[in-house]
């Protein structure tokens, strides 16, 4: 298995075989989080537009989301995993539209198989990947609208690597130097309404969720669901 490292949206079109697209704050862990509430269905679009148009013909029931950070103009819910934990999703389908996460997914056309990844989901993400037995894995850090990198997604990548390759790291060290991070500080902001802390506090749950968030394509587009790994392994 050879492991690539790249970042942004150019290394998600860049990705080949595996992609794993990273996104803590907040995509992949508001992906987690809708899947674990029992959502029926959930999209993934790139164009918040689409989400609209896909919510007015009734194909989806809510749209959840985000453009720079903040909920677009029509949509149900923002790209908030805090908002979403106590929302009413249980058995409806969703839309989810983010500018770095959701677009690395579909920016990653070229891959054969596709993950949603945060800290939430680390484990089951490398031991899902490593029971698919890839040649080449694609670990892709998202970073701020897939235009900047960022902390926490780099690192997230760096644990996701040492995970698939049998490294020991100090993970919760790596966490707390996250938390510590200028990313993390937007959280809980008073001016930034649209940054609860609660959201930082969900993202930095190492293993949350015990599954991956495997990334689907139909006649539709994009489609998220959880997969859990065959075998229960811990951290490495």
């Amino acid at each position: 298995m050879r492991i690539h490292r790249a970042r942004l949206l150019d290394g998600a079109r860049a990705a080949r075989d595996v992609a794993v697209i990273v996104d803590v704050y907040r995509a992949m862990t508001t992906a987690a989080v809708l899947l674990d509430c029992g959502v029926a269905e959930l999209r993934l679009v790139e164009d918040p537009d689409e989400a609209l148009a896909l919510r007015r013909v009734g194909r989806v029931d809510l749209c959840a989301g985000e453009v720079d950070g903040r909920r677009p103009p029509g949509f149900d819910h923002g790209n908030s995993p805090s908002e979403l934990i106590g929302a009413p999703v249980r058995g409806r389908r969703v839309a989810l539209s983010t500018r770095a996460g959701v677009a690395g997914l579909a920016a990653a056309r070229h891959a054969r198989v596709r993950f949603g990844a945060a800290l939430v989901t680390l484990t089951a993400t490398a031991t899902v990947v490593r029971e698919s037995q890839p040649a080449d894995v694609w670990l892709v850090a998202m970073g701020w609208a897939g235009r900047t990198p960022t902390p926490e997604d780099e690192a997230c990548a760096d644990l996701l690597e040492a995970a698939l390759t049998g490294q020991a790291v100090n993970r919760g060290a790596v966490v707390r130097r996250i938390a510590a991070t200028e990313e993390s500080s937007k959280f809980g902001d008073p001016a930034r309404p649209w940054f609860p802390a609660a959201d930082r506090d969900l993202a930095l749950r190492l293993d949350a969720h015990p599954f991956a968030i495997e990334v689907l394509e139909d006649a539709d587009g994009l489609y998220a669901v959880a997969r859990r790994p065959r075998t229960a392994e811990g951290p490495p």
